[in-house]
């Protein structure tokens, strides 16, 4: 029995970064080895084992043959005599296709630590175009190691498996996975460059494909295209440690602009109803969590009305306040303007911009918070009363404090 460190963790160690999950092949073993040893079973499609104290995964060395089309499309061969190099070939990128032995011995046959060093995404096989994961996967790794590009052979053969609909077998849930975690990479921008280039992303998420190319007014938007806009919003909104449905929101608030008529262009009248019926159709095929569906829902709908907030009366903006549910969902409320102020940062030329609509707003729900709602619903009996003097008394409130 030899075991190895493998995949991200070498990776990771080579690049001078905290390594987080260690994953393990044990060559030359069979289960039932492995099992007397004292190491648990835990995998379904091939062997795969937990050591007893550390818990970390030991897979046993394996080929997989290509029997059809989607990531599930596998038969997996496990035995004693399959060999590290073999293993190894069979993974998706050289970066991750290195292994370590238990003492220290580098075994790089497919030439990843030079694709390290020059900071480049390569297959290492064309075994690479069986799994469309590994395009997803990709994507998701460049928004974490930024300053890497993919080879343009590999660019080419993932361009080769969007055309031969591989992409097209992905299961909504496994795409969404691999956007989640590449949106809450330091820099998801990346992730959608790489995904745009091989043609992916018209096939995942066409509503937002669609947003490169539509031009701004350049008063408002001086980097004028909307996609170069939205990636900045997201890459603002990473910046500034935002959570997933932050991100998420951020990433779809502008949908409409995609299907904004010709003839009105630069102008994008009406975009935020197109934007939500967009975000709809997309959150359903995809099925986004319910945190992300409902914040991107409110962003996109109402992230235009809170630049008017400046010019609302008290009662118009305590209006707009219970729009958006904001006094008994404070917490999403905020993550409302975190997502409106990426908005208006994700502008050339407005990255530190003052924001005194979001803090116009923030002082309202202060405000409005700030009236007991229960004390005064128990001087009134019917429903209607109740709720004009709670809106009253809020009101009061919000003008004091303006």
């Amino acid at each position: 029995m030899q075991i190895y460190l493998v995949g991200g963790a070498v990776r990771d160690e080579l690049l001078g970064l905290a390594v987080k999950d260690k994953d393990y092949v044990v060559v030359g073993s069979t289960p039932e080895e492995m099992e007397a040893a004292g190491y648990k079973p835990v995998g379904k499609d091939f062997p795969v084992f937990l050591h007893p104290k550390t818990h970390d995964e030991y897979a046993l060395a394996r080929t997989e043959r290509k029997t059809a089309k989607g990531y599930k499309g596998f038969a997996v061969h496990a035995s004693v005599d399959v060999t590290l190099e073999e293993d190894l070939a069979r993974r998706d990128l050289t970066i991750n296709a290195i292994a370590k032995s238990v003492d220290g011995q580098l075994i790089d046959p497919y030439q990843g630590l030079a694709d390290i060093q020059s900071k480049t995404f390569r297959h290492v096989s064309a075994a690479f175009a069986e799994d469309p994961v590994r395009i997803l996967r990709a994507a998701r790794l460049s928004a974490r190691f930024a300053d890497f590009s993919v080879a343009p052979e590999t660019n080419q053969l993932m361009q080769d498996m969007v055309s031969a609909g591989e992409v097209d077998a992905l299961v909504a849930e496994r795409v969404w996975q691999e956007l989640a975690k590449g949106l809450m990479e330091a820099k998801p921008s990346r992730m959608f460059d790489v995904l745009r280039a091989c043609g992916a992303l018209k096939k995942i998420m066409p509503e937002l494909d669609k947003l490169w190319g539509v031009p701004q007014l350049p008063q408002h938007h001086p980097e004028v295209d909307t996609g170069v806009h939205v990636m900045m919003v997201i890459d603002y909104a990473a910046k500034q440690n935002f959570s997933l449905p932050v991100r998420f929101a951020a990433l779809m608030h502008d949908l409409g602009k995609g299907t904004t008529p010709v003839d009105i262009l630069p102008r994008h009248i009406g975009h935020e109803e197109r934007s939500v019926s967009l975000l709809k159709a997309l959150c359903k095929r995809l099925r986004v969590p319910n945190d992300c569906k409902e914040l991107g829902h409110i962003v996109a709908k109402f992230h235009g009305k809170l630049h008017q907030a400046p010019q609302m009366k008290p009662s118009t903006l305590l209006e707009f306040l219970v729009e958006l549910d904001g006094i008994r969902q404070p917490a999403r409320f905020k993550d409302f303007l975190k997502a409106c102020e990426a908005d208006s940062r994700g502008r050339t030329g407005f990255e530190t911009c003052t924001t005194p609509a979001a803090d116009l707003m923030l002082k309202v729900l202060e405000a409005a918070s700030s009236v007991d709602a229960g004390a005064i619903a128990s001087a009134y009996s019917e429903p209607e009363k109740i709720k004009a003097a709670v809106f009253e008394a809020r009101l009061k409130a919000v003008k004091l404090a303006l």
